[in-house]
């Protein structure tokens, strides 16, 4: 068995508020995309990794591994990562997988890498690494205050990596946009084709940094992965 990785990296991380995209933040001797990367770098059964990145970005060559392809970043991560499938096109066939990971999850446990690629292996659509919503949850109006709580019940929530086949991830992908919709992630693509992705349960050590503060706890759970 063997896979593809892609990894949207095109973003600007507003909500970061440091000079450096937070996938080039620093973070225990290396930036956030070296740790996010890899996992993957280092599994026999990745058969490359394409990286979209933005096209002004002055970065990625201070860090970049070898073998490693990179594409043009979108205006969305759904065209970055459409981008980065197209680069694949001459290696990779329609029915070999495909993992998409986020640039700023540093912290994907090789546990869980593990069981997302054995429980899809054999699954007819792919999936994705997901946790149990665990905190109650608050509906908002447009101050801020609740409107309602949200039943919790079968409601999870979404990681990465997401595991597809390549051809049926393009399609998703290229009818989603054709129509003008816009994917916040790959299972959403597919759901709109009338699939239904399965959830492999992950790890909650498998954070995103969104916000510098992210960084000090990304830095303990490195630790105690190492």
């Amino acid at each position: 068995m063997h896979y593809w990785l892609v990894m949207p990296a095109a973003g600007i991380g507003r909500r970061f508020g440091a000079e450096r995209p937070k996938q080039y933040a620093p973070l225990r001797g290396r930036t956030v995309i070296e740790w996010a990367l890899a996992p993957f770098l280092r599994d026999a059964r990745c058969a490359g990794v394409t990286v979209a990145l933005a096209a002004d970005d002055p970065y990625w060559r201070e860090i970049a591994p070898p073998r490693v392809l990179t594409a043009l970043g979108g205006t969305e991560r759904s065209h970055s990562v459409r981008n980065a499938l197209a680069a694949l096109a001459p290696r990779a066939q329609a029915e070999d997988w495909v993992l998409v990971h986020d640039a700023a999850r540093p912290c994907l446990p090789d546990a869980d890498l593990e069981r997302l690629i054995v429980e899809l292996a054999g699954h007819p659509v792919g999936g994705l690494l997901a946790t149990p919503a665990a905190d109650t949850l608050k509906r908002a109006d447009a101050a801020g205050c609740v409107t309602e709580t949200v039943d919790r019940t079968g409601l999870w929530r979404a990681l990465t990596p997401q595991m597809f086949r390549y051809g049926l991830l393009c399609a998703a992908l290229d009818e989603a946009h054709a129509a003008g919709r816009t994917p916040t992630d790959e299972a959403q693509a597919l759901e709109w084709l009338g699939k239904r992705p399965a959830l492999v349960a992950a790890s909650a050590a498998n954070l995103k940094i969104t916000r510098a503060a992210d960084l000090t706890l990304a830095a303990a759970l490195l630790e105690a992965l190492a």
